[in-house]
């Protein structure tokens, strides 16, 4: 089905829709403009950040807000900011390109994430023309530096159970407001701040603007953490601090939304944040594994670190395939949306909104891929991974946040399919007919017809029953549960599990088959050898899932069934995986790095 202005993918349609290669776009697309600024991004971290760490991490008073200010003067701050207001005004995904470049520089990379997202775009997308004039040409340039206040010590999942008060003041100038926030990254130095806080007995939160030098505003010492130990994270007290009733963010009331959606960025982002952290540390694994010598040989020769880098380089290659196929669709929403006659700024936030769950599942996908990674990484270091002198230690701390960042993995599992769940009960998604259709196909004879021709055959078939599965079991827990299903977390959980395997499994598929198409099948080996090895290992993994979710809300002849169709939906042909990793790890070897 080819994906026209007239029929883009929805969100979540990628379980009941095919895709077809050119539908979707590639890391091999870049254009030139995109690889300059890629460029841009690797010597800033390699002059500015890398030779820095040590001070960074000691947090050296000035040193990041210096940084910020030198990435400002590059325009590395407004790369989605409108032209008029200072920034580039240039696509979602190239900004997700400059995410993963400057994922690798550590606690900079937060502070940077911080200020360009959950800082700078609630103002960008809900401000009104005066705020944005005042304030988003200071936070391009690097002048100000932005934080986003929303966690209390009370309410961090549950973002709007916060306690955090704004009174009207009796003349109507200004609102007092009263309150606590914590885990503020850039907190010690934010010249601005954008607060979350309930207006007198409001329901939901509003959003207020509000500069860091207003009179009532005190700080917390720095928090001591397991890593990112460079990015400034502060408790935020606020008693009396009169806010003008023109830094009211968008609506009253609005406020729990423009978080919701901003966090719908920030996952995506952090997936490309990732990325780039990813495939540092792989090349870091890749060096010391040539050079470090066992038993008469480099330890890159053993079969055992073979199988970590091939795996480290698997895992990487499809996150990516996946991120950035979400970041194109996302872009081909916006501009339909756009064409549709919507303002740039709601056409961005609704854009986003439509591949929310996809968000949700590579904030998930991408924060586990980085920890498998830097864990495999301390491993092939051996002891000196465990030292602080190596380059791999901190690439662990620093990692084991973001599976906590922008929503716990747990939330966003749920939230993945949450969402999905939604979009189908208010019409914008048919699952329910697919859904019936496998469950007619339960009762009927297999089908034994030939298997897809071309040289992904068993994989196409393999994903076929992949998306069959997540419509077996999903529907049948639907059915079955009804209203109670959202309490059932572990069901949810494995249901996510399944779309986030599949999700990918799909993009890497179609990524390949787009650099077979451009370079030929003997230029693609390697990354023929990734594609089929991960189809191939998430077929066990998604039947154990499935497994364990149809065990625990179906029994007997119902249960039999639907295992019995499991099977036949999860079943792989022959496939040598040790073959495919060494091939993997012979081409990064050969390399001395993450080569794709």
């Amino acid at each position: 089905m080819e994906n026209t202005a007239k029929n883009p993918i929805k969100g979540g349609e990628f379980i009941i829709r095919k895709t077809s290669p050119n539908e979707i776009f590639t890391p091999e697309e870049w254009s030139e403009e995109q690889r300059m600024i890629a460029q841009m991004c690797d010597d800033f971290i390699h002059q500015e950040v890398t030779p820095n760490i040590e001070r960074i991490d000691a947090m050296e008073p000035g040193l990041m807000e210096k940084l910020l200010e030198k990435s400002g003067e590059l325009g590395l701050l407004g790369l989605s900011v409108p032209e008029e207001l200072g920034g580039m005004g240039l696509d979602f995904k190239t900004s997700l390109l400059a995410a993963e470049r400057l994922g690798k520089g550590f606690s900079f990379s937060v502070a940077y994430g911080a200020h360009t997202g959950i800082g700078t775009l609630p103002l960008l997308y809900y401000g009104n023309e005066a705020q944005k004039q005042k304030y988003i040409p200071k936070l391009v340039s690097g002048e100000w530096k932005a934080s986003y206040c929303l966690t209390e010590p009370g309410s961090g999942s549950d973002a709007n159970s916060g306690k955090t008060k704004a009174t009207l003041s009796a003349d109507g100038t200004h609102y007092l407001l009263n309150g606590q926030k914590m885990w503020i990254t850039n907190g010690g130095f934010a010249n601005f701040m954008t607060v979350f806080a309930k207006i007198d007995d409001d329901e939901n939160l509003s959003a207020f603007l509000v500069e860091a030098d207003s009179e009532g505003i005190s700080l917390n010492p720095e928090e001591k953490k397991m890593g990112i130990k460079g990015s400034s994270t502060r408790q935020v007290f606020y008693n009396n601090v009169k806010v003008p009733v023109e830094n009211l963010l968008s609506e009253r009331g609005n406020g729990f939304k423009i978080a919701l959606n901003i966090l719908n960025i920030g996952r995506i982002k952090l997936a490309g944040g990732v990325l780039g952290g990813a495939k540092e540390t792989i090349s870091e694994s890749i060096h010391y594994a040539t050079q470090r010598e066992q038993f008469g040989r480099a330890i890159s020769k053993y079969g055992a670190i073979r199988y970590k880098l091939a795996e480290q380089a698997i895992r990487t290659f499809v996150l990516e395939s996946a991120t950035y196929r979400a970041a194109q669709n996302i872009d081909d929403a916006i501009d339909a949306l756009i064409a549709s006659g919507m303002d740039k700024g709601k056409a961005t936030l609704k854009g986003i909104e439509q591949f929310a769950a996809e968000c949700a599942a590579l904030k998930v996908a991408g924060s586990e891929c980085l920890d498998y990674v830097v864990d495999e990484a301390v491993q092939i270091y051996g002891g000196m991974g465990y030292s602080a002198e190596s380059p791999v230690e901190r690439a662990y701390r620093d990692s084991r946040i973001n599976r906590i960042f922008e929503g716990t993995n747990e939330i966003n599992r749920m939230l993945t399919v949450d969402m999905i769940l939604r979009r189908a009960m208010k019409g914008e998604l048919d699952l329910m007919g697919p859904a019936m259709k496998i469950a007619g196909e339960l009762m009927s004879i297999p089908d034994m017809s030939s298997l897809p021709e071309g040289i992904f055959g068993n994989e196409y078939k393999a994903l076929e029953g992949f998306k069959k599965t997540i419509l077996m079991v999903a529907g049948s827990a639907v059915q079955k549960l009804m209203m109670t299903l959202a309490k059932e977390q572990e069901i949810l959980m494995n249901i996510a599990d399944i779309a986030i395997w599949t999700y990918q499994a799909e993009s890497v598929l179609l990524r390949v088959e787009k650099i077979i198409a451009a370079q030929g099948e003997a230029a693609a080996a390697v990354h023929i050898a990734m594609a089929k090895t991960y189809v191939y290992d998430s077929a066990d993994r998604i039947e154990k899932a499935a497994k364990d979710a149809i065990n625990s809300f179906a029994e007997g002849d119902e249960a039999r069934m639907m295992l019995m169709g499991l099977k036949r939906f999860t079943k792989t042909e022959y496939f040598n995986p040790k073959a495919a990793r060494q091939l993997i790890a012979e081409t990064l070897i050969a390399a001395n790095k993450y080569p794709f």
